[in-house]
């Protein structure tokens, strides 16, 4: 291991504090963090604290929050804590999705994070059109998918590497659990594009085909708003389907053994909006064993052939794709073990440990 006086410092910019939400952002940070102990990190941390910290080791920065969550008052601090850190550190490892106030944000890049070397990981893009107004924060930029990396090449970001998201499965960190009663799992937000209407018709279309399962709709919220509302219309809407037992949860604090409870993962949304291009969630679902369906977006080709996918919003092709694993056990076998070794081939650690170390060493040589 490096000696304390050679160990470069780092830090990891994302656009709130590590604890209190799920978000790419922090979730690949606290990736980078985990599979590079020779570096000495600082991240941003939430105060008051709630629940176990963030990482190892003593590098968080406090910001205030109320619920964790990346609001415009925490992303406020940052900026102005990451302004102070950025000339204190030897590279600024920023982890942002491209999203609304991204274009401003880049454009006063050096008055924010310095004139050292940055490197920019981009865990998504909200709207392709922000593009034409981003600029790129350093000299590489990192995105999760082939997909993304040709848009951000095509707006001028230059030299643009692909780096998969980690999920460790080697020495059984994922076991599979045996196979559940017949529950179909689809998470997603309350977005308009998130897709779940459409998972909730391409059920019932499923349904209507004679296979039989609990579907569970796990919901995440947007500041503002109502999600008792917006959870009673989907039940409202799975009634009208014809679909019985639906059940519509919100926040999730143990969604490992919710999978477990899971035969097969619904996630076809109409577009990310925002989300990591390779999810967390469909990682997770396939390292556990459990067979995905997804809607034909570019970013999941990098799936293939693990999760097969139907056109966006045809309920009728997503509910043929669910019937038959649901009701054909030598499919959903050779979908469960294929999956989980892609995701051991593809998204293991070691190669985002070798790729981000390489990247690192010249960003600071």
């Amino acid at each position: 291991m490096a000696s304390r006086r050679a160990r470069s410092r780092v830090l990891l910019f994302t656009s709130g504090p590590w604890e209190g939400g799920a978000g790419a952002d922090t979730q690949l940070a606290a990736s980078v963090a985990s599979c590079m102990p020779d570096r000495d990190f600082l991240w941003f941390s939430r105060w008051p604290r709630h629940g176990p910290r963030g990482t190892r080791g003593d590098g968080g920065v406090p910001l205030v929050s109320r619920d964790g969550a990346p609001h415009f008052p925490e992303r406020l601090q940052a900026a102005l804590a990451g302004s102070v850190l950025a000339r204190r550190t030897d590279l600024v490892h920023a982890i942002l999705t491209i999203g609304g106030t991204y274009p401003l944000f880049s454009r006063l890049r050096r008055g924010l994070l310095g004139g050292g070397p940055v490197i920019h990981t981009v865990p998504g893009v909200m709207d392709p059109g922000l593009l034409e107004r981003a600029r790129p924060l350093g000299g590489v930029t990192v995105a999760l998918s082939e997909a993304t990396a040709g848009q951000l090449r095509a707006a001028g970001f230059g030299d643009v590497r692909v780096i998969p998201p980690p999920l460790p499965v080697a020495g059984g960190a994922w076991p599979p659990p045996p196979r559940a009663p017949r529950g179909v799992l689809s998470p997603r937000h309350h977005d308009p594009a998130g897709g779940a209407r459409e998972a909730i018709a391409a059920a019932a279309q499923a349904h209507r085909s004679g296979a039989r399962f609990r579907l569970v709709l796990a919901m995440r919220g947007r500041p503002g708003q109502d999600e008792h509302a917006l959870g009673r219309d989907l039940r409202v809407l799975a009634a009208r389907e014809g679909l019985p037992g639906v059940e519509v949860l919100g926040h999730v604090p143990d969604m490992p053994g919710l999978l477990a409870a899971t035969d097969v993962l619904l996630f076809t949304p109409r577009a990310l909006g925002g989300k990591a291009d390779v999810p967390f969630i469909v990682l997770e679902a396939l390292a556990t064993g459990r067979p995905v369906v997804l809607s034909d977006l570019p970013q999941f080709a990098a799936l293939d052939p693990a999760g097969p996918r139907a056109p966006v919003a045809d309920r009728v092709r997503t509910g043929e794709l669910l019937s038959l694993l649901l009701q054909q056990p030598r499919r959903w076998e050779m979908l469960a073990r294929c999956g989980r070794v892609t995701v051991e081939e593809r998204f293991g650690p070691d190669r985002f440990r070798t790729e981000y170390e390489r990247l690192y060493q010249e960003s600071l040589a």
